[in-house]
């Protein structure tokens, strides 16, 4: 038996979704040799000098974290910025491979042994 047995079926369930801060890079990706259509859909721009090679995605908590970590990547290899957001905490760079890699573990390094936030592995397709 369902809890949903007997409920009427115009009965509207509500679903309340809380995010509970942190201090936490809950995502690090590198995505090597994406597909053209990827940059289409993501609206990045796969003219610009070797951006095809790869993209990396990172999510953090709290979110502003996002504008230090946009720094990071800048100052520590060549990357292009495709996109950062101070309220959800993403950021999206491009560039080559090694690149991508390289801002990825400055800014894992800088975030957890300055700020002393958790951080999760570099994962890679």
């Amino acid at each position: 038996m369902s809890i949903l047995d007997g409920m009427d079926s115009q009965t509207k369930q509500r679903i309340v979704q809380e995010l509970v801060p942190g201090r936490q890079i809950t995502l690090a990706h590198i995505i090597a040799n994406p597909d053209p259509i990827l940059y289409e859909k993501l609206g990045l721009d796969p003219r610009v000098e070797h951006s095809r090679s790869a993209i990396g995605v990172m999510t953090v908590s709290p979110a502003e974290t996002a504008i230090i970590m946009a720094d990071i990547a800048v100052k520590s290899s060549g990357v292009e910025l495709g996109f950062v957001d101070r309220f959800s905490g993403s950021l999206i760079v491009t560039g080559t491979v090694s690149e991508v890699e390289s801002a990825a573990a400055a800014i894992l390094e800088y975030v957890q042994t300055v700020l002393h936030y958790t951080v999760c592995p570099i994962t890679r397709t």
